[in-house]
């Protein structure tokens, strides 16, 4: 019961990585604010879940490339709980596209998205945090800053962008008592990448140090990590949850060219 007491906002929390860190953060005492795109009704589910394991959750729908919808967000949460404690801004797109046929609009919502979305869900949450004595911040990148993967021109600048916010983050932020930190998952077995590439266990698994892709309960040890009091004296840091596979660099090419056929339409 890490976080016992404790108010957490989870971004695009409806799927994959997200709505396994809301069951993890929930599992550990805290009420789970689970946020999606208003459209995205599953988000249901995964509260349902948490309440009849005895957890605190609830939906909070937002479309988070929109500033005004962000205030609002966040004017319901300072309404009905007074603060804010954690916020894990892991909403995000990848935006495959080739090189040459990157268009505007690509990155455009890439980016409004990924990287305005998590720069101004972090000062919301961090005006609330000030008011309260401290919080952490958790912003969600991706291994793939670290090595250059085709395809991914959009995704890759927004995620590099994260990181470099996250040391900006934590040093205006420190005075405050609050701790910004940054994780970068490595290929996981989410719906959409499963469902974007159907061999993607076996793909990343040939190349990956630890021999097979990860899965999205695997994320939610470094986000309680840098959510709890095990991390007190942690911020402005960034580390990866990846296999090995950001060290030794190998790309499946295969996976790559099935997710960029499968949403190049998209």
């Amino acid at each position: 019961m890490k976080l016992r007491g404790k108010i957490a906002l989870i971004t695009g929390a409806g799927k994959g990585i997200g709505a396994a860190i809301a069951r993890g953060f929930a599992a550990e005492g805290a009420t789970v604010i689970i946020n999606d795109i208003p459209e995205a009704t599953y988000t249901k589910h995964i509260v349902q879940g948490i309440l009849n394991n005895g957890g605190n959750a609830e939906v909070a729908y937002a479309d988070l490339s929109r500033v005004a919808e962000i205030k609002r967000l966040f004017g319901l949460i300072r309404e009905k709980y007074g603060r804010l404690d954690i916020l894990v801004n892991n909403a995000g797109i990848t935006g495959w596209s080739d090189f040459f046929e990157t268009e505007e609009a690509i990155f455009d919502r890439v980016v409004q998205l990924n990287l305005k979305g998590t720069l101004f869900c972090t000062i919301e949450a961090a005006k609330m945090m000030r008011e309260t004595g401290g919080g952490s911040i958790i912003n969600v990148s991706s291994v793939v800053t670290a090595l250059s993967v085709k395809n991914l021109i959009c995704y890759v600048a927004t995620k590099g962008g994260i990181e470099a916010m996250t040391r900006q983050m934590a040093v205006e932020l420190a005075p405050h008592k609050i701790r910004v930190n940054c994780f970068g998952p490595g290929p996981i077995n989410t719906e959409r990448n499963l469902s974007e590439d159907p061999d993607y266990r076996e793909n990343w698994g040939r190349v990956i140090p630890l021999q097979r892709s990860g899965e999205p309960e695997e994320m939610v040890g470094p986000a309680l990590f840098l959510a709890s009091d095990d991390a007190s004296f942690v911020t402005g840091q960034m580390f990866y949850a990846d296999g090995g596979w950001g060290v030794q660099g190998k790309i499946s090419e295969a996976s790559m060219n099935s997710q960029l056929s499968n949403t190049k339409d998209r």
